[in-house]
């Protein structure tokens, strides 16, 4: 017989002072997905993204190489470009006082600035990212050395069994907003013990009765049988730490990234991709929207609850809950 384990405390959700520990201990050292390659269709063409407060910029240059950098200008820390994504004339140049870098980093022009003996320019490149590319998807860490990115996506690699990703396009995007810990949305995401009752249309269409969560390395890997085969759902949806979800459709998928917005909010970006970027069918959307409505509503009626100072702690399912043991027990060790 397996054993029960508690759940975290309910201070984990509720304590606004363990944001910055995460993020320090869990977000600067993870990889976080930014974007899919046809976000940077050709030389000079970029993408900003916030990650858990960090501020990135994927920029392709007239070599074709990506490189990734904090949005961030040494000058003064303005920001690099006004939108999320777009095509420079070959330099990013800050809007606030027009410092003028390369597309590889390097600090071409500090406008205006000034005799100093003091200041070399070579000294003031954009401070770079590292950044690595799975099936096309583009993931950044703001740690000086990483682990391969590779190693982290091996189970889900496995699962896919050459499934061909190859013709796949940005088709749309969708953002969400949670009042709500990143946390108490993530467990949500790692178990669908509840799906029978909070997710009818979902329901209806796998067999949620044979829902299975296995947990390779720091990756959840879903199942459910979908009904029919003509349905919205494969029946595959992976979580890989700390905070992305794969949601693999029958033509398609969509990438989920959980984004804490402090403790007490969280936003969902989602990316939609199909092939050769075609638009996404009205049925995953209709589908999506439902099942985050309600997604949203019982993790906010959770988060209420875990910051009346009623709950402590509760107990974890052994057959239904295992991947949020594991995810706890990767937080204590982060």
């Amino acid at each position: 017989m397996n054993s029960s384990p508690l759940t975290a405390p309910a201070s984990w959700y509720s304590d606004p002072s363990r944001w910055p520990r995460e993020r320090a201990g869990v977000f600067a050292k993870a990889w976080q997905f930014v974007t899919h390659e046809s976000a940077l269709p050709e030389p000079r063409s970029w993408r900003a993204e916030t990650l858990a407060g960090y501020p990135v910029l994927l920029v392709r240059g007239e070599d074709g190489e990506v490189r990734g950098f904090h949005n961030v200008c040494r000058h003064r820390a303005g920001p690099l470009v006004r939108a999320e994504q777009g095509v420079c004339d070959g330099a990013l140049v800050c809007p606030y006082h027009g410092w003028r870098y390369a597309l590889d980093g390097r600090l071409r022009a500090a406008r205006d600035f000034g005799a100093a003996a003091d200041f070399d320019p070579r000294e003031y490149g954009l401070f770079p990212l590292n950044i690595a590319s799975w099936r096309g998807l583009w993931f950044a860490s703001v740690a000086e050395n990483p682990a391969p990115l590779a190693a982290l996506l091996a189970p889900l690699e496995q699962r896919l069994a050459g499934a061909d990703w190859s013709n796949l396009r940005i088709a749309a995007r969708r953002t969400h907003t949670l009042a709500c810990n990143w946390k108490t949305y993530v467990e949500n995401y790692l178990e669908g013990y509840h799906v029978p009752l909070l997710h009818p249309t979902l329901d209806a269409e796998v067999h949620s009765d044979q829902y299975t969560v296995t947990v390779e390395g720091r990756t959840a890997l879903h199942y459910a049988p979908p009904r029919d085969p003509m349905g919205v759902y494969d029946g595959l949806w992976a979580w890989v730490w700390p905070n992305i979800g794969v949601n693999v459709y029958r033509r398609g998928l969509m990438i989920e990234r959980m984004s804490p917005l402090g403790a007490d909010r969280t936003q969902l970006d989602y990316l939609y991709l199909m092939p050769e970027g075609e638009a996404v069918p009205a049925e995953t959307l209709a589908m999506a929207n439902q099942v985050t409505a309600e997604d949203k509503w019982i993790v906010e009626r959770v988060q209420e609850n875990l910051n009346s100072g009623i709950y402590e702690h509760g107990r974890l399912s052994p057959k239904h809950e295992g991947a949020i043991a594991a995810f706890q027990t990767w937080l204590r060790e982060a």
